[in-house]
């Protein structure tokens, strides 16, 4: 591996990397020179260790859940253990209970909340203080347009994704001093994950025809560049990835106010204030109506 290549000899953990997203991930990584822990539940993980291994790279599996905080530290560890140290997390793992809200069983919930968001905490948490002690490191968290902006029967998702984007800024806040770094991903890709939508009317088979365009391998770029020392400078982002697009994302910040000197009453909201405020409302949107036009 030559020294140019990006991540040349860092190790970085990529969590759910047996498949999909993480997997072409931790294949980028390796590629540009990263020693490279690939985690998932079963034995596709070992594969793509061979994968990578094959193509003259470093990787080592570890089979364990993100869900529970002792197999999230057994992931940091092996990737400690075996390489010696560890310089990046990409936080990727995730299931999907999709339910619309009036259907949505606490089990339902609970499932999704705990593999997306405190996987991405504890495995994150297992990593914070190697970061801290060794003076830097980063992270890269999946999170997601249905989260940031809206999408229909996955309240448990969404509120998860939402959540990640909050985890990712506080750690960013906190771990910026000692040289850590916390980015978020949005991506748009057809996986196994994103196979489950239906196809059962015209419009819907289209929509999935476009999913098809927008492969993982199109993730892994922006993946290896923020676990990279050239992204030093970036922290606290949020960026969007749609085939050969990306973009940068908003964060909530305020629109627009308004004042009243002797206060409010609910009255004086109802006549006056929330009308002024009315023409800045969000629409409620999915996030297939922001992004509208077809993948470039």
């Amino acid at each position: 591996m030559s020294a140019d290549h990006m991540v040349q000899g860092k190790v970085v953990v990529v969590t759910g990397a047996g498949a999909g997203i993480g997997r072409d991930v931790a294949l980028g990584l390796a590629r540009e020179g990263a020693r490279v822990v690939v985690n998932d539940m079963g034995d596709a993980a070992r594969t793509v260790v061979d994968e990578i291994r094959a193509a003259g790279g470093e990787a080592t599996a570890c089979i364990a859940s993100v869900a529970e905080p002792a197999s999230a530290q057994q992931i940091v560890d092996c990737a400690v253990d075996t390489f010696g140290r560890i310089d990046g997390v990409v936080n990727n793992a995730g299931i999907l209970r999709d339910r619309f809200f009036h259907k949505m069983s606490a089990d339902d919930f609970d499932a999704v909340v705990r593999v997306h968001l405190y996987g991405t905490y504890y495995v994150s948490r297992a990593a914070a203080n190697h970061f801290k002690e060794s003076g830097g490191g980063s992270f890269v968290h999946m999170t997601s347009t249905s989260g940031l902006i809206g999408n229909l029967g996955q309240a448990n998702y969404n509120a998860a994704k939402m959540g990640i984007a909050a985890l990712s800024k506080s750690i960013a806040l906190d771990m910026q001093k000692y040289n850590v770094r916390s980015n978020c991903i949005a991506p748009f890709a057809w996986t196994a994950m994103t196979s489950s939508i239906p196809t059962d009317t015209p419009e819907q088979r289209a929509r999935v025809d476009k999913f098809k365009q927008m492969t993982p391998e199109k993730i892994a770029p922006l993946a290896v560049y923020l676990l990279s020392d050239e992204a030093a400078a970036v922290n606290a982002q949020i960026f969007a990835v749609r085939n050969n697009e990306i973009f940068l994302m908003s964060q909530p910040r305020p629109v627009r106010s308004v004042h009243r000197q002797e206060g409010w009453t609910a009255r004086s909201l109802a006549e006056h204030g929330i009308p002024a405020l009315k023409a800045s409302f969000v629409p409620v949107e999915r996030s297939a109506d922001v992004f509208s036009w077809d993948p470039i």
